[in-house]
């Protein structure tokens, strides 16, 4: 009796070592928690656009704890841990689906368009050059992926970072390399909520303290007339030339038709709130939870953080460097500066070019005019996606 009482016991504790974390943790977890915390601290004491950076942060620290995997995503039926092979599907693998079966992006672009205002480029269509420009740094990240040996679809799928645009990054790896789509949904956007890091060194160096105090003439009036037709004209002719582009352009140019159309307010006002908020929500802990260690911490994953990276760099080198051009051609009237929110990051990007003339003159607001390359880089991204899906 006394051996028997002793047997259960002793198997009582072993089950209950068994089924907690501790005994289940790796290595690769704890580094990954580690990131997280520091992700965490970033968006709440530095501010690094924490509407992004926190839910993608406690992502990754849930599913990192140990053992909480099989509670959260749920249990597979293959070591391989393929996504259609979930038993007993936990909440993260439902966040996930919107992901995975690319329902997020466009309900993104939608309340993105809700949100922003097209003005500034309407009033100074030139800032597409900038956006144009900014595309550099997607074309730089093609041609390393292809150089680090990754195929051509899977190239064009990691190079999508490069546009600054997390929507437009999950549609193309959907579309061209799935397997990659973790890797790739987390490096844009991480490095989307690390822009002010990213991207005030370059401009400060690539720019003289003269051309960063240039102050740019106030933009014109924009009708009515022309916010609204500019949504409708810019779909029809992208999707005439470009029919990949049109899910997230698409969706980007209803939101914005909402908002200037002025007879759906509640629409809009839904697709720039309550909509947009929890879509960010669920995209940002489903992005996280994908980072985990044992997954993440591959040399593919590691060469797709670095390639993107250096996309950002790029896009923002190329952007600002279309800007001095400008600058050069029209005699000073355009600050350089703005080159930089010629990425997609909106409006994001445009708030680092305000933030980094007001440095070196308070008094110069340069938003407004930062807005229309703002918009033109969300207008290219979504063109480049259309251009590579084109092609493979």
């Amino acid at each position: 009796m006394q051996n028997l009482l002793a047997l259960d016991i002793g198997k009582i504790f072993s089950d209950l070592w068994e089924s907690m974390g501790l005994s289940q943790g790796t290595w690769q977890n704890y580094v990954m928690l580690a990131i997280s915390f520091v992700l965490m601290f970033l968006a709440i004491v530095k501010k690094f656009e924490p509407m992004l950076l926190l839910p993608i942060a406690f992502g990754m620290f849930l599913i990192n704890i140990p053992g909480a995997e099989k509670v959260l995503w749920g249990t597979y039926t293959d070591e391989a841990h393929t996504y259609d092979l979930v038993e007993n599907r936990g909440l993260l693998w439902y966040l996930y689906y919107g992901v995975d079966k690319v329902i997020y992006p466009p309900l993104i672009f939608l309340g993105i368009g809700a949100m922003t205002d097209f003005g500034p480029l309407i009033a100074n269509p030139k800032s597409m050059l900038i956006g144009a420009g900014a595309q550099l740094g997607v074309f730089v990240a093609l041609f390393g992926a292809m150089l680090l040996g990754f195929g051509g679809a899977e190239a064009a799928a990691i190079a999508i970072i490069g546009g600054a645009d997390g929507p437009t990054a999950i549609y193309v790896a959907n579309q061209l390399a799935r397997n990659l789509l973790p890797m790739i949904a987390i490096a844009a956007y991480s490095y989307m909520a690390l822009i002010p890091v990213i991207q005030k060194p370059i401009m400060r160096l690539l720019t003289t303290k003269k051309e960063r105090m240039i102050r740019m003439k106030p933009l014109r009036q924009v009708s009515k007339v022309e916010k609204i037709i500019f949504p409708i004209a810019i779909t029809l002719v992208v999707g005439i030339i470009l029919p990949d582009a049109i899910p997230l352009l698409g969706m980007l140019m209803l939101g914005n038709l909402f908002r200037e159309s002025g007879v759906v307010e509640r629409l809009s006002s839904q697709a720039q709130n309550g909509l947009m908020n929890t879509v960010t929500i669920f995209l940002g802990i489903a992005v996280g939870c994908k980072a985990k260690g044992d997954v993440f911490l591959t040399t593919d994953t590691l060469s797709i953080i670095l390639i993107g990276v250096v996309a950002f760099y790029f896009g923002t080198i190329g952007g600002i460097l279309t800007a001095k051009l400008m600058c050069k051609i029209t005699k000073g009237q355009i600050n350089p500066l703005i080159g930089s929110a010629g990425v997609s990051a909106v409006p994001m990007a445009a708030r680092i070019s305000e933030d980094v003339g007001r440095e070196y003159d308070p008094s110069n607001h340069l938003l407004m005019h930062a807005m229309g390359p703002n918009v033109a880089g969300v207008i290219g991204s979504a063109l480049a996606a259309g251009i590579l899906l084109a092609i493979w």
